[in-house]
């Protein structure tokens, strides 16, 4: 109970917060949308610069903690795929629901349940998995959907890169990564008055995005296929966080740290990103929406479970 009270309600309470002063109409929807362009733009990208600028590269990039969580975020996302096409979808219809099985909201909710439930000192192996997150899922994401789209045509492999490779670095959370990751192997050290002001604009990152996810998923209304729905909520908050388990217990022998991080990533709900990679290409949104939404209520559970196996 108590991780129920002291790591896990104080972030969903930010999120209920959100969600209550868009719906009581204190918080409109321009209002959201600028917070959240504020969080996404400015104070996440900082947020990524200073973490992994600073991050012990060679400790914290380890090939077993990647594989345990890769390989259960990808078997997500193709059995997504497949139970979508199973289920009667079309065949970009089952990329998107794929993806959403695919994309955990690594930063939002994986890094503040991890440091409230064991400190800041336990998120290098969270943005090591941060640093390769966005942009392997989006480029995994994007390929297929862009190969689905294309079937029957003759799409030049160049033109896919240019296509991809646009996608992944117009984020500028990607950007923010990759910026920490020259910094980071170059040596050259950040000014102090440059670092004072990242820090005071990555510190908002966190509540700022977990307030306007609030206002962004009051947006939302549990529509579509039921089914298809399930099927994202079980693959994305049981599957992914199962077999990182299993895979980081039994097979890659995680430190208990890496465990930790791993697999409380992978527990969380799928991301707005999920969403907004469905809305790009106009395809399975009311199931992406809705499972994003439902998830993100339904992981309140599963992360206190996980918080009781964990050691």
């Amino acid at each position: 109970m108590n991780a129920l009270i002291d790591v896990i309600l104080p972030v969903f309470l930010v999120i209920g917060a959100g969600w209550a002063a868009a719906r009581a109409g204190l918080f409109p929807d321009a209002a959201v949308d600028g917070l959240m362009r504020f969080a996404q733009i400015f104070a996440v990208p900082a947020l990524l610069f200073l973490s992994i600028s600073r991050l012990d590269l060679a400790a914290a990039f380890d090939t077993g903690l990647f594989a345990s969580f890769y390989i259960g975020a990808f078997s997500s996302f193709g059995l997504g795929i497949l139970g979508a096409r199973l289920l009667g979808r079309p065949g970009a219809d089952a990329v998107a629901i794929g993806f959403a099985c695919l994309f955990s909201n690594s930063l939002l909710l994986g890094v503040p349940i991890t440091e409230r439930a064991y400190g800041p000192d336990a998120l290098d192996a969270n943005y090591a998995i941060i640093a390769t997150h966005s942009p392997l899922l989006y480029a995994a994401g994007i390929t297929l959907m862009e190969l689905t789209r294309s079937h029957g045509l003759d799409l030049p492999a160049g033109k896919l890169a240019r296509q991809v490779l646009r996608a992944i670095f117009s984020q500028p959370m990607v950007l923010g990564i990759c910026a920490g990751l020259m910094v980071n192997l170059s040596g050259l050290p950040v000014p102090d008055f440059a670092s004072g002001a990242l820090k005071m604009v990555g510190g908002a990152a966190i509540p700022t995005a977990l307030f306007g996810l609030g206002g962004v998923l009051r947006r939302y209304h549990p529509e579509g296929d039921g089914r298809a729905i399930a099927m994202v909520v079980a693959l994305s908050l049981l599957l992914h966080p199962a077999l990182t388990w299993l895979l980081g217990t039994r097979v890659f022998g995680l430190t208990t740290g890496q465990l930790r991080s791993a697999v409380l990533t992978a527990a969380m709900a799928p991301g707005v990103n999920a969403y907004l990679f469905a809305h790009f290409y106009g395809v399975a949104k009311r199931v992406s929406a809705s499972a994003v939404l439902l998830a993100t209520a339904v992981s309140i559970g599963t992360i206190w479970f996980w918080l009781h196996v964990l050691p």
